[in-house]
C-alpha cells in the first residue's frame, strides 16, 4: 500500500484527501522542526505539504520520500537545487484561490482608503468625527499602480477598473503592455498593490531606494510574498509618511516580528496570510494537492512540476 504524509496542514479532516487517495494509507504531521519532517515522512511515498515545514538540505538528505507536493503557489520553504540533485518530485498548486487573494487585496485597498481600521479604533475610544482620518479621496480621484499581471494581478486590474480608479498603471517585465518602469510606478502611483514573484536572487523588490520613491500619502498592498519588501525600509520610509499606510497579508519570517514597526503600528493593517482563504478556496486546494500525489503514485506527470527525478546530477 502506498502511504502519503501531509506535513503542516490544518485540515478540519481528511475527507477530501482520503476521497481521491482512496486505497492510500495517509499520515499527518505538524512539520514544525526538521525532526517532525523526517520522523512523520519515513517510508511514505508522497508528502504534501503546506506553507510552514521547511526542507532544508539537511531534510531533505534523511527523508525517504523523493516526491513533495507543495500545497501551494510557493516552494521557497524547499532547497530546490538540492531536492534536483538528490532526484526528487517536487510540485506546486499554482493555480487556486485568484478570486480568493483578489477579493482580499481589495478589501485590504477599500479599508486603508476609507481607514477603517482607524475610524473603529476611534469610536471604541468615544472620540467622533473624521478629522483624525483625513484625507481621504474618491477611487476616481487616484491612481492605482499594479505590481504583477499574473492571474491575480489581472483580476485585481479589473476590480480596481470595476470600482472606478482614475487609471491604473502597470509594472511586469514579462507582459507587453504592463511597460510602466517600477521607480515611475511608485512615484505616480497612490495605491500600489504587489502580485509578483521578487527578484530571482531573493533580495526585496522594494528596498529602500524603492520605498524612497514612493509618493507621499500613499497606501502600499501585499498579498503576494513576504520577502518583496525590505521590512526596515519599509518602517522608515512609513516614519515619513512614503507610504502611509501599509496593508499586509504576507511576512517574512511567519508569524512576523513587528517589533520593527512599532512607531508606526496605526499605520498597519495586518492579516494572518489568510488571503487565500475560503471555503471553497481550500477545498480547491486540498483537491488539487492530492491529484498531484495521486498522479505521482501512479506514476504519471504531475500537472505543475518544478522539479523532475530525471534532473539529478
Amino acid at each position: 500500500m502506498f502511504t502519503v504524509a501531509l506535513v503542516g496542514t490544518r485540515y478540519p479532516d481528511l475527507s477530501i484527501e482520503r476521497e481521491i487517495l482512496e486505497g492510500v494509507s495517509i499520515v499527518v504531521g505538524s512539520g514544525d522542526t526538521p525532526h517532525d519532517i523526517v520522523e512523520v515522512t519515513d517510508g511514505v511515498d508522497v508528502v504534501i505539504a503546506g506553507s510552514r515545514p521547511k526542507f532544508t538540505a539537511g531534510v531533505l538528505e534523511r527523508m525517504t520520500s523523493r516526491a513533495i507536493v507543495r500545497s501551494g503557489i510557493g516552494v521557497d520553504s524547499v532547497d530546490l537545487d538540492h531536492a534536483r540533485r538528490l532526484g526528487f518530485w517536487v510540485v506546486n498548486v499554482p493555480d487556486y484561490g485568484t478570486e480568493a487573494v483578489a477579493f482580499h487585496t481589495l478589501s485590504l485597498i477599500l479599508g486603508a482608503m476609507r481607514r477603517l481600521p482607524q475610524s473603529d479604533r476611534l469610536v471604541k475610544l468615544g472620540k467622533w468625527g473624521f478629522s483624525e482620518l483625513r484625507p481621504m479621496h474618491l477611487p476616481s480621484a487616484l491612481t492605482a499602480g499594479v505590481v504583477g499581471h499574473g492571474r491575480i494581478g489581472r483580476r485585481v486590474t479589473e476590480q480596481l477598473q470595476a470600482v472606478g480608479f482614475g487609471a491604473v498603471i502597470g509594472h511586469d517585465p514579462f507582459v507587453t503592455g504592463m511597460d510602466t518602469e517600477l521607480g515611475d510606478l511608485l512615484e505616480m502611483s497612490d495605491i500600489v498593490t504587489l502580485h509578483a514573484p521578487g527578484p530571482s536572487d531573493g533580495s526585496p523588490l522594494l528596498g529602500p531606494g524603492e520605498i524612497g520613491r514612493m509618493k507621499p500619502g500613499s497606501i502600499l498592498v501585499n498579498t503576494a510574498r513576504g520577502s518583496l519588501i525590505d521590512a526596515p525600509a519599509l518602517a522608515a520610509g512609513m516614519a515619513q509618511g512614503r507610504p502611509r499606510i501599509a496593508a499586509l497579508d504576507v511576512f517574512t519570517p511567519e508569524p512576523p516580528n513587528l517589533s520593527v514597526f512599532a512607531a508606526v503600528k496605526d499605520q498597519l493593517i495586518l492579516s494572518p496570510h489568510t488571503a487565500w482563504y475560503t471555503e471553497e478556496t481550500e477545498t480547491e486546494l486540498r483537491a488539487k494537492s492530492a491529484w498531484e500525489a495521486r498522479r505521482i503514485l501512479e506514476g504519471t506527470e504531475p500537472l505543475h512540476p518544478i522539479v523532475r527525478p530525471e534532473e539529478a546530477s
